[in-house]
C-alpha cells in the first residue's frame, strides 16, 4: 500500500490516512499486521514519531515527528488545545442549520470521566425517497465537527448523544441504518473525515494548514445522497 503524503520536511511528514488502516500496533489489534507508522516509515526510509491518533475507520490529516523534539512540540500543542482539528461526518437526521457545541463529559475504558467538548456545524442537508421504518423518507446531513479536547471517540459519542450518529459507525451508530447502507450501496464504511489540521511549525513557528481530500467512498455516499459541496 502507497500512502498519499500531504505534507514533508526536515521535522514532521503527514499522510491521508485511508478508511481500515490502523495507526499503530496496539494491545486491541493483535491480528493486525498492517500499520500506517510502518508503512510511512519503509516509504519514506526515515524513523517516525507517534504524535497524535485516528480511528481505524477515520480517514484524513495524520501527522507524525521526524524527531522527539518536534513530535514534542505538537503534541504539546494538542495537549494545550493550540492546535485546530476538523472533522467532516455523515449522519443520521438533519441537525439544525444554527452551529451548536456539545459539551458531555465521557467515560474513557478506565473509568475515568472527563469534560468533552465539540462544536458543530451542520453543511448540507438531504432528504430521499427511501423509506425508513415508519417514515416514507430518510434524512442525512454532512456535518462539520471541531473537537475542542481530544477524548476517545469523542465525536462519535457526541453525535451520538444528539440522536444523529455517524453513517457506518460501529458500537456508536445506528445498526439499521448501517444495514440500509451496506443492502443499498454496499457501503460499510464509517463516515467520518479528518479534513484539516492547523498548528504552528515546531521549528519556524509559521502557522501550517494541511487538508486531505475525501475518499473514493466518501465522495460516491456524498454524491449518492446529495450532500455534495
Amino acid at each position: 500500500m502507497h500512502l498519499e503524503i500531504l505534507y514533508h520536511d526536515d521535522d514532521l511528514v503527514a499522510i491521508n490516512k485511508p478508511h481500515n488502516l490502523l495507526v499503530h500496533k496496539s494491545r486491541i489489534s493483535a491480528q493486525d499486521t498492517v500499520f500506517a507508522l510502518q508503512l510511512l516509515r519503509d516509504q519514506i526510509g526515515k524513523y517516525l514519531y507517534p504524535i497524535h491518533r485516528l480511528d481505524r475507520k477515520t480517514s484524513g490529516v495524520l501527522i507524525f515527528g521526524l524527531s522527539k523534539e518536534a513530535a514534542a512540540s505538537i503534541h504539546n500543542q494538542i495537549q494545550s488545545g493550540e492546535i485546530t482539528k476538523t472533522y467532516l461526518a455523515i449522519c443520521r437526521g438533519h441537525l439544525p442549520q444554527e452551529e451548536m457545541t456539545i459539551s458531555y463529559p465521557l467515560t474513557n475504558d478506565r473509568g475515568k470521566t472527563q469534560d468533552a467538548i465539540t462544536h458543530l456545524k451542520c453543511l448540507r442537508q438531504s432528504e430521499l425517497a427511501i423509506p425508513y421504518g415508519k417514515y416514507q423518507t430518510s434524512r442525512y446531513s454532512l456535518v462539520e465537527a471541531t473537537p475542542k479536547t481530544g477524548r476517545y471517540h469523542q465525536i462519535r459519542k457526541h453525535l451520538k448523544h444528539i440522536f444523529h450518529p455517524i453513517i457506518g459507525d460501529r458500537p456508536h451508530g445506528c445498526s439499521k441504518q448501517n444495514k440500509l447502507f451496506l443492502q443499498k450501496w454496499q457501503m460499510s464504511t464509517m463516515l467520518l473525515h479528518a479534513s484539516e489540521l492547523k498548528f504552528n511549525h515546531p521549528t519556524t513557528n509559521q502557522p501550517i494548514a494541511i487538508e486531505a481530500e475525501f475518499s473514493n467512498v466518501f465522495k460516491r455516499m456524498q454524491s449518492e445522497l446529495e450532500l455534495v459541496i
